[in-house]
């Protein structure tokens, strides 16, 4: 029987959507408000889901203090109340769209989760607006 759990966390981020090869007004055309020079910010809602199967000594499918941990160790110490163009390398050269961001958590956390489980993850940049991942 397969089981999904699911762990909220929360983190500050500013961000610049731009891209270094186009001019000012593209930029201005495509991302508009989101394109400000000195950057803005958002409160970020981070819901990461782990699905398998239970184990049947533990009744668990993943120890939630665990994944607690490692969201906290390898999301939000890396991105709360940071500038992700500039303090985080994974945006180095990768525009910090929330697409982009949820695929970067992701791809952080994958590492950590058994093979066997599916992960997932749904980052809200705004109440309204969200975004969905799967590795897929």
């Amino acid at each position: 029987m397969r089981v999904k759990v699911s762990r909220k966390a929360h983190f500050n981020a500013a961000h610049r959507l731009h891209r270094a090869d186009w001019d000012f007004e593209k930029n201005q055309a495509v991302f508009g408000k989101c394109n400000n020079p000195k950057f803005h910010g958002h409160n970020y809602d981070l819901v990461v889901s782990v699905t398998g199967d239970i184990d049947q000594e533990t009744g668990y499918v993943m120890d939630m203090k665990v994944l607690k941990d490692l969201i906290k160790e390898h999301i939000e110490e890396a991105f709360d109340h940071k500038n992700l163009n500039l303090d985080v390398l994974d945006f180095k050269s990768l525009n910090p769209t929330a697409e982009n961001i949820a695929v970067v958590i992701w791809n952080r956390l994958r590492p950590f989760i058994s093979a066997a489980n599916d992960l997932e993850v749904t980052l809200y940049e705004t109440p309204r607006n969200f975004v969905f991942y799967n590795g897929r």
